[in-house]
């Protein structure tokens, strides 16, 4: 399968961020990668394995005799995006209209949401501790655009039937599709998400069109650069991580899966005969990009430059200086073309800043981050454009990052 129609598939799939890492997972147990658990006893971490919890992803490759001191190349992303997230008392009414009531995940672009066709995806958690997947992959809700004389400041409340309040019937709805019965739920974590398919857009098919690209364009690229370079035998340990809940508001929901990133890392190093100074060590030689999406230049802005689509990777210069040559020559090596960006201009918010999540990893393993982004447009809208060239391009980038010789 094409690159890019793989991309598209995989977005699909991904409709909320459990969803992805269990797309994410299977690809990995299809190219024989091991699934381990935390709570179980870490004797051998060579070659390919993963930890999943939730909608957080960690997968490495070790190449077998790597020592516990051995840097680690690391690619991380984020697997959610702003959306609308269910409350806890969803059931609402107005004037004999059933709606269902929704708060915005991170900056979403709530008029985006308007007149579109939506789904519910995501996951219940039961009283048994076991938690479900499910999907409502088919129009059920949908916001209108307000009536004449309505209100200003009201988020939306899409609706989705007729009559008073019912309590409890969405979870009833849901309950039904997951398969279990609704007293069994004891919470969720449910998103809206846009049932129209990802698309090729364009004169020449030379953008894509979908909801989620920020940030499943940079999940899906990571995690297939990590596939490819366990195919072609990296001399270091390579690895791959997906963040869930960063989209939100400076990402401080994420403190904790760096946590677990370090932990997971440690035992890794650990399992392969490491000690405390190896692990030192090992820290000492890693270097870490962030992947994610920033603004292309728009048709109707004067400002005088900012990146364009299928024009390759966006590098903050910035952040992360100190790994800015080293993705420059694996671009190089792999004969893609990037783009450079100053401080503030690229993926990051501010004058060398950095994406929350680059903060994040920096402060939490005292790591050189460098934040490299695609560039599009619309991002935090319901859907969102990309150049159709520039995935495949972040990929091949990534790829060589991966199997970057620490030692040259």
């Amino acid at each position: 399968m094409r690159h890019d129609d793989d991309l598209l598939a995989y977005v699909e799939a991904g409709t909320s961020p459990y969803h992805a890492v269990e797309e994410a997972a299977d690809r990995l147990r299809a190219a024989g990668f091991r699934e381990l658990s935390e709570s179980d006893h870490w004797a051998d971490t060579a070659g390919g394995c993963f930890v999943a919890d939730g909608g957080t992803l960690i997968a490495w490759y070790a190449p077998a005799g790597a020592p516990g001191a051995a840097p680690i190349r690391l690619v991380t992303a984020n697997t959610d995006a702003p959306n609308l997230r269910i409350g806890r008392t969803p059931d609402t009414a107005d004037r004999g209209w059933r709606r269902i009531s929704v708060e915005p995940h991170g900056p979403v672009r709530l008029d985006s949401w308007l007149d579109r066709d939506l789904g519910v995806s995501g996951r219940l958690a039961l009283y048994d501790g076991s938690t479900r997947l499910v999907c409502v992959d088919r129009p059920l809700l949908r916001a209108p655009q307000p009536g004449p004389g309505a209100g200003k400041g009201r988020g939306p409340a899409p609706l989705w039937g007729l009559g008073g309040e019912d309590p409890g019937r969405l979870l009833s709805l849901l309950a039904g599709e997951a398969d279990v019965h609704p007293s069994d739920v004891l919470g969720w974590d449910l998103m809206l998400h846009d049932v129209q398919r990802p698309a090729f857009l364009g004169d020449a098919g030379e953008f894509i069109a979908s909801a989620r690209l920020n940030n499943l364009v940079s999940v899906h690229a990571g995690l297939t650069a990590l596939l490819s370079a366990a195919e072609r035998g990296p001399s270091t340990v390579t690895a791959f991580a997906a963040f869930d809940r960063m989209a939100a508001a400076e990402g401080t929901a994420g403190a904790p899966q760096c946590a677990l990133l370090e932990r997971v890392l440690h035992r890794c190093a650990e399992a392969r005969g490491g000690c405390r100074d190896d692990w030192q060590r090992a820290v000492a030689g890693t270097l870490a990009v962030c992947a994610g999406m920033t603004d292309a230049l728009h048709p109707d802005s004067g400002a005088p430059y900012r990146p364009m689509p299928n024009g390759g990777p966006v590098v903050d210069l910035g952040t992360g200086r100190a790994g800015t040559a080293e993705f420059a020559r694996a671009c190089e090596r792999a004969g893609v073309p990037w783009q450079a960006t100053g401080w503030g201009e690229g993926p990051g918010d501010g004058p060398g800043d950095g994406s929350p999540l680059a903060l994040l990893l920096a402060a939490r393993l005292g790591i050189p981050v460098l934040d490299v982004g695609l560039p599009g447009l619309s991002l935090n809208s319901v859907r969102e454009l990309c150049g159709a060239h520039d995935p495949r391009l972040l990929t091949r980038a990534l790829t060589e990052f991966l199997l970057t010789d620490p030692a040259h």
